[in-house]
């Protein structure tokens, strides 16, 4: 997991763009028992961005000894959750699709690298490339998100 961030003032309004991310990085890693439960680390964010890893174990592995794909997507998911939470507006999924174009096998360290395309209004569409500690890619995974009016993603 990474650190937390000491802000110099806890007034939303004295945050930057990054101050904000990492803010709701830390607050949302607090509540996540999914992702946290996995080993996922969010290794960067930022305004609209997020990277996170995760190690494939063996209780990982499905009846061919190769990554549940949902756990792949599980990971692409989390990342697509940190990038569109970045700006401290609870957004939810509102739809995905995965292609999983190559296997994750046990010890792999998975690599989700989510990037915001578009964000206009209330929704946003945000594509997230999963690789392995080679950079082989093994996934493309787009998302929708929704955003709700005028509720904070962590507050504070």
């Amino acid at each position: 997991m990474a650190p937390a961030t000491t802000f110099p003032s806890s007034s939303a309004a004295e945050r930057n763009a990054q101050q904000t991310a990492e803010f709701v990085r830390d607050g949302m890693l607090r509540n996540d028992r999914a992702s946290r439960a996995l080993g996922m680390e969010v290794t960067a964010i930022g305004p609209g961005t997020a990277t996170v890893t995760m190690t494939v174990r063996d209780d990982m592995l499905n009846g061919h000894d190769i990554c549940h794909g949902g756990l792949m997507t599980t990971l692409c998911d989390s990342a697509f959750a940190f990038a569109c939470n970045a700006y401290n507006e609870l957004t939810v999924a509102s739809g995905f699709a995965i292609d999983i174009v190559a296997p994750a096998r046990l010890g792999d360290v998975l690599t989700a690298r989510c990037t915001e395309q578009a964000k206009a209004g209330r929704t946003g569409v945000y594509d997230v490339e999963l690789s392995n500690q080679r950079g082989e890619r093994l996934a493309l995974f787009r998302g929708r998100s929704y955003t709700v009016r005028g509720k904070p993603a962590v507050a504070g």
